[in-house]
């Protein structure tokens, strides 16, 4: 083994160079693997309003671990360094939010602007669960209003998360990001996230029996996975380093620095397994199945 390490002049590397080799390697499997599924698409494109927006959707993973691998390599930037890599995942993930909403309008043939619920499912039931019961009632029938109404608790989510991203450089910029502003942040982030995830699933609960076709809860749970899995993965970070369970041994790391790397290395690794996923749950096939139906006709 250490023969064909000097083979490949890997013998002599480091814990940080094994690590950013690693998580190199990560980022390439999923840039590969985004690839070929766009590929898939593209040779497939018989549906451009519904393909566009599973192509911004699908290269959130390679953008995400790109990012990532970024402040992973910058392990020793700014605190304002980082907040621009994170605006630059959180603005993604609002576009990404908003196309996912706009595919499943799509696959139902709702206009969003009117948000008309067709005649044979108006007056469904939704449930609705606490803390929201405090707002709306326990049980609301889908109608116009209902539908313009979770679509606006998903919508408020692509408005704020770029704009509190913006805020919050400006605000370590100038170093004011500290006490009550930075927990009036958070909080206002986390329940910005929280609605609008909400809000997809009972989108997804309200037509579920439509959607069914096009294997919507695989295609959610990637869009929340991403999103919302590596937020609270986040927040778990930073109680740990709350709590002192993440300390810096280093003399020229600072113990955010250290957070902010092993966030970033768990991004790498598990974009690649999201990749995986969305090759199944944002698969070109239904696409290819049209164009042989077309080529039948024409013959």
């Amino acid at each position: 083994m250490d023969g064909l390490l000097d083979m490949l002049g890997l013998a002599s590397l480091g814990r940080r160079e094994w690590t950013l080799l690693g998580t190199s390697t990560c980022v390439v499997l999923t840039v590969l693997l985004t690839l070929q599924l766009l590929a898939q698409h593209f040779r497939n494109w018989t549906n451009p309003k519904e393909q566009k927006a599973i192509v911004l959707i699908a290269l959130m993973a390679p953008f995400y671990g790109i990012v990532s691998l970024v402040g992973l390599i910058e392990i020793r930037g700014s605190t304002a360094f980082f907040s621009f890599l994170e605006a630059l995942k959180e603005c993604y993930e609002a576009l990404v939010i908003a196309k996912f909403l706009s595919l499943m309008y799509s696959f139902l043939n709702i206009s969003m602007s009117k948000s008309i619920v067709p005649d044979g499912i108006k007056g469904r039931p939704i449930h609705i669960s606490f803390p929201m019961t405090l707002f709306v009632p326990h049980t609301m029938h889908l109608n116009q209003h209902v539908l313009m109404l979770l679509k606006w608790w998903t919508w408020q989510f692509v408005i704020i998360r770029p704009l509190f991203s913006a805020i919050l450089i400006t605000m370590q910029v100038f170093e004011v990001y500290t006490g009550l502003p930075s927990t009036i942040v958070t909080v206002v982030l986390n329940v910005s996230v929280s609605l609008a995830l909400y809000a997809l699933v009972l989108f997804y609960h309200a037509f579920s029996k439509e959607l069914a076709p096009h294997s919507p809860l695989a295609k959610f749970m990637c869009v929340k996975g991403i999103v919302f899995f590596s937020f609270w993965q986040g927040v778990v970070l930073e109680i740990l380093v709350a709590v002192g369970f993440i300390k810096s041994h280093h003399i020229w790391l600072e113990v955010d620095q250290i957070e902010e790397a092993i966030q970033n290395l768990l991004i790498c690794v598990e974009m690649v397994i999201f990749a995986c996923a969305q090759q199944y749950a944002y698969s070109a096939t239904p696409y290819s199945a049209k164009v042989k139906k077309v080529r039948k006709k024409e013959d």
